[in-house]
């Protein structure tokens, strides 16, 4: 069967932009993590929290065994940044590691989420674009939270062009992820 990198990139993708956006955020103090802002979440440590049980959630389900609303308890497992960091860069790897090596059948197989009260089975490619579809949308949120503190928000709409310009802009992220180019469309 043939393989498909599109998702393995897109969770390699994924990494990175988290790696970039925590590092961004880690140069901000508690006090302005918490502070109150305007976003679908009131704040930029809460919407990370949020990214990270999102996470949990559906990895845990993609790997078969989800662990249902439990991800959301408490709201914010991570008020810190340093623990947050550890912890969706684990989950980052969870998720790598869900997508690394697939093939075209493994996207039509499916996967039970434990909902409050009922499970709801989808199919494996339709929980992936789900899953990078969510995040996107909440790290544009904390993109955005961040115009309005002294640390600029990082670059994160780039998506591995092969140009060795391109690549030489995401070449000390990808040393500090342990990436390598070549193994990523592989």
């Amino acid at each position: 069967m043939r393989q498909i990198p599109y998702f393995h990139a897109q969770a390699c993708n994924n990494a990175l932009a988290n790696h970039r956006l925590l590092a961004a955020c880690g140069q901000l103090t508690s006090d302005e993590l918490a502070a109150k802002r305007t976003s679908f979440f009131p704040s930029i440590i809460h919407s990370l929290n949020h990214i990270l049980t999102v996470d949990w959630f559906y990895v845990s389900a993609l790997e078969g065994a989800c662990i249902g609303y439990s991800a959301f308890e408490p709201e914010i497992p991570h008020p810190d940044i340093v623990s947050l960091e550890r912890e969706q860069r684990a989950i980052d790897r969870r998720l790598i590691a869900v997508c690394d090596g697939r093939s075209e059948a493994f996207l039509v197989e499916t996967a039970d989420l434990i909902r409050d009260g009922w499970i709801q089975t989808e199919q494996i490619g339709r929980i992936l674009l789900h899953l990078f579809q969510h995040q996107t949308h909440h790290r544009g949120q904390v993109h955005a939270m961040l115009s309005g503190t002294s640390v600029a928000p990082p670059q994160l709409d780039e998506f591995f062009l092969g140009h060795e310009r391109e690549q030489a802009l995401r070449k000390e992220d990808f040393a500090e992820l342990g990436f390598d180019e070549d193994e990523i469309w592989r």
